[in-house]
């Protein structure tokens, strides 16, 4: 339900929504669905993670659209900044790959998508209001956070509480990203 909610308050809180981010939104509560019946069949966790995939996809445009076309900020401050970002997501995989058995590919694939999501929100950087930016990324940075628990929880090790630390990130991730785009609309108008 708080996908749903955080969803609402976007589409009542700006003029004129941006159509792939509230679709991102949908794909996120329709992962989240899927998710709660993956211990029933290992196809709702991999219907899940599609759905998610298919959700960082239009984070990833809907990003770009949300961005204003000056540029305060030259492009290898953002290569730099985004760095640690890849460093992360790269060495997750490399940790988890030889666990991952039939599901190498497509966990490869999310979190290549899913690294470019969080790189996609630093390249916004100059490029929106402070207030904006810094909201999306620490969203989307909490979004990366819960994807990498999930994962670690699921095919490395198991975590004390993972399904709270979890749902924790998650929830923050949301909240923020939801938060930071209504801030850029607000800044539009």
């Amino acid at each position: 339900m708080l996908v749903i909610s955080l969803a609402a308050y976007y589409h009542q809180s700006v003029p004129s929504i941006n159509k792939l981010f509230f679709l991102a939104l949908v794909f996120c509560w329709i992962g989240d669905v899927l998710l709660m019946f993956n211990h029933l069949n290992e196809l709702f966790f991999m219907a899940g993670l599609g759905s998610f995939l298919i959700a960082h996809l239009l984070l990833i445009l809907s990003y770009h659209q949300l961005s204003f076309t000056n540029d305060e900020f030259k492009g290898t401050q953002r290569v730099r900044l985004s760095f640690p970002i890849i460093l992360a997501g790269s060495g997750l995989v490399v940790i988890l790959l030889p666990r991952l058995g039939e599901l190498k590919i497509p966990v490869i694939i999310y979190a290549l998508v899913l690294t470019l999501m969080v790189v996609q929100s630093v390249f916004r950087l100059g490029r929106t209001s402070p207030k904006s930016f810094w909201l999306v990324f620490f969203g989307a940075a909490f979004f990366m956070l819960s994807d990498s628990l999930l994962a670690i929880d699921k095919f490395y090790q198991t975590i004390s509480f993972a399904g709270v630390w979890v749902m924790i990130t998650y929830i923050a991730a949301i909240y923020l990203i939801v938060n930071g785009v209504t801030a850029h609309n607000e800044q539009v108008r």
